[in-house]
């Protein structure tokens, strides 16, 4: 008969809910009493009108006391016909020890927005009579009614099935090679604890400090929402949730260690008892640690392009316009390299030596996509070719790009397979006399073709015959000398 009691007065008041207007929203922030006995409680009460408790900031500490716990109520009210809500938060404090205490101005965020408290002075006596009008416990004329003791609730920490993880995909790379950091919390799908993520961002600012390799480029993922996915571990099934990913692509070889951090978690104590409509579970917290990894970097083979090679998984996709051209003719043709590796970093393919084909540096256009664990992509390099003779071009010939493969260990090339065939009358000296050489060229016309230096010519030679003949008597007297 009480249950349904209970259960007829929740339907009633949900219903004038639903078909009545509510007043508007007001925040008011409750002090306990200013004396209280060192057996009671001191109380921080929040209360929020006609909107739900969403999020709120930790309450502040008070000299003296120790945080005990909180717990949450809601309320409704009729007033002429009008109904309003509230919903209220409470923190607990229990005193250590007998004195005096100021509790000092403050601020809490209440669903984003701050409000602020002027505090009060807080004078803790002896142990307090039971049910005493000045303790933190007042008398619940209700709580007879719905069966409710008016005493603090009990509560009980229930065991939890989780873990924190900084998880890395390879622990042996090759410089240049990438490796993927990911950092979640995991929860087995038969955990009952109740979790609540805790200012994540604040946290992971704080230990990416500590993880992120200083010698090497980083591809992020880019996570801003903290999504639920279901995983399978060691034939078990989790539920996880990733706050970071990120692929790093170390420069050069050694070690990189990634040491032991913590992660903070709300953990909720579970009301022993629980009522319909106390508070049924108080808030605690919980660290976790995750496991320190260690990555080998190795240096790559040796090879006389070693320090300037990608490292990947890579392969040509190659475009051209037209495999048959005439002479003077112009031929887009496009080097596309395409795979898994540091794609901000490829550079253009080498270009080789070679007669009658003509280009410029290429138009660059890149694409990087980061999923999967790992960072993928194409880049791409757009060059414009001219060819002024007939015959046959095997742009092989011409470009090639060298590159290291982890997973086989070993370099490889690139090479086009495109072959041009070109015909018609060599266009040699016409794309010789169509370009502009400028310098000394362009006065070739204006100016004369007679020498300007032939006076400095005879005074000139004339000087080196007079030293060529003073030189020739010192030697002579050098000999006859000796003789």
């Amino acid at each position: 008969m009480m249950t349904t009691a209970r259960h007829l007065l929740v339907f009633f008041c949900f219903l004038l809910l639903a078909g009545q207007e509510v007043f508007g929203q007001e925040v008011k922030v409750d002090l306990g009493p200013d004396q209280i006995g060192i057996n009671e409680t001191f109380t921080i009460k929040v209360t929020l009108s006609n909107e739900k408790i969403k999020s709120y900031d930790q309450f502040p500490e008070i000299t003296g006391f120790q945080k005990q716990g909180i717990s949450q109520s809601s309320a409704t009210n009729i007033i002429n016909g009008q109904m309003s809500s509230s919903n209220s938060i409470i923190q607990y404090y229990k005193p250590t020890k007998k004195g005096q205490y100021t509790l000092g101005k403050f601020s809490i965020t209440i669903n984003g927005k701050p409000y602020s408290s002027p505090g009060k002075r807080i004078t803790v006596a002896d142990a307090a009579a039971s049910n005493s009008a000045g303790g933190g416990n007042a008398y619940d004329p209700f709580a007879d009614f719905f069966g409710r003791s008016n005493e603090l609730p009990e509560f009980v920490e229930i065991a939890d099935d989780a873990f924190f993880s900084v998880g890395i995909d390879k622990s042996e790379i090759y410089a240049g090679e990438g490796f993927t950091m990911d950092i979640s919390f995991f929860m087995s799908e038969q955990n009952q604890a109740p979790f609540q993520f805790y200012e994540a961002g604040k946290q992971l600012d704080g230990i990416l400090k500590k993880l992120k390799p200083a010698n090497a480029w980083e591809e992020n993922f880019s996570i801003t929402t903290i999504e639920p996915q279901t995983v399978e571990l060691n034939g078990k099934r989790w539920v996880k949730f990733k706050v970071f990913e990120s692929t790093f692509f170390p420069f050069s070889e050694g070690k990189i260690e990634i040491p032991r951090v913590p992660w903070e978690m709300i953990k909720y104590k579970i009301a022993k008892n629980p009522s319909l409509f106390g508070a049924n579970r108080q808030e605690d917290f919980k660290t976790f640690y995750s496991a320190p990894r260690i990555i080998t970097v190795k240096p790559l083979p040796p090879h006389p392009l070693k320090s300037e090679v990608a490292v990947g998984v890579f392969q040509l996709r190659e475009n051209i316009t037209t495999l048959e051209a005439k002479t003077g003719e112009g031929v887009a043709y496009n080097f596309g390299i395409a795979g898994v590796g540091n794609i901000n970093s490829l550079a253009a393919p080498k270009r080789l030596p070679g007669t009658n084909l003509n280009t410029f540096d290429p138009n660059v256009r890149q694409q990087i996509n980061r999923g999967y664990g790992q960072v993928s992509g194409t880049k791409e390099f757009d060059y414009f070719i001219t060819l002024n003779e007939a015959g046959e071009y095997r742009l092989d010939q011409y470009f090639n790009w060298i590159y290291f493969d982890p997973k086989r260990e070993v370099y490889d090339t690139l090479k086009p397979q495109a072959i041009i065939k070109v015909t018609g009358e060599s266009k040699v000296n016409e794309a010789l006399s169509g370009q502009r050489l400028g310098g000394i060229y362009d006065k070739i016309a204006t100016e004369s073709n007679q020498f300007l230096n032939q006076r400095y010519k005879y005074y000139f030679t004339n000087a080196i015959n007079v030293l060529l003949l003073g030189a020739l008597i010192l030697l002579a007297v050098i000999i006859i000398r000796k003789k």
